[in-house]
């Protein structure tokens, strides 16, 4: 697959998670939406939207980069080991931690031949630089299909 045809891919994947951010901001208990969560211990709606953005942080920046998250706070909350806190993120804040991690996934994508796509970042590296691409679109997909069953679970839940 083509950078271009990349990027594509990882502008529809963000667009649809923030399309259902955007169906929650406009409900009148979205707060509430954000906070619910299918089960005791189990992930919030907020975390499965921030758990995405610290993705997009820690592989971008730990994994392919080898230095550090840019926003080591919400790398520790959200990122994959994490537990869910009650400490639920806004609409606003979701979208900028969404938003400016994404940008920066596709600023390294312009400044990246399709021959360098074809490399790994550093020889122990687990994927390619494509491979790395289609693993953000495809845990993308995979969260934003939590949030949004969790959002259905949570209006099954509401008293009739």
């Amino acid at each position: 697959m083509s950078q271009a045809e990349m990027r594509k891919q990882m502008e529809f994947a963000r667009k649809k998670t923030l399309d259902l951010l955007d169906s929650i901001a406009k409900l009148p208990d979205a707060a509430a939406i954000l906070a619910w969560r299918p089960g005791p211990g189990r992930a919030h709606i907020a975390w499965q939207f921030m758990h995405v953005g610290a993705t997009d942080d820690r592989h971008l920046n730990v994994r392919v980069r080898g230095g550090v998250a840019k926003e080591p706070e919400n790398e520790r909350r959200f990122a994959g080991g994490s537990t869910p806190d009650d400490t639920i993120p806004t609409v606003e804040e979701i979208r900028r931690y969404l938003t400016i991690h994404r940008t920066a996934l596709l600023d390294m994508l312009d400044h990246t031949t399709d021959d360098e796509l074809a490399k790994k970042p550093y020889e122990a590296s687990p994927y390619t630089l494509a491979e790395w691409f289609r693993v953000w679109a495809w845990h993308e997909a995979h969260h934003q299909g939590q949030a949004h069953l969790t959002l259905n679970m949570y209006r099954a839940a509401q008293p009739k």
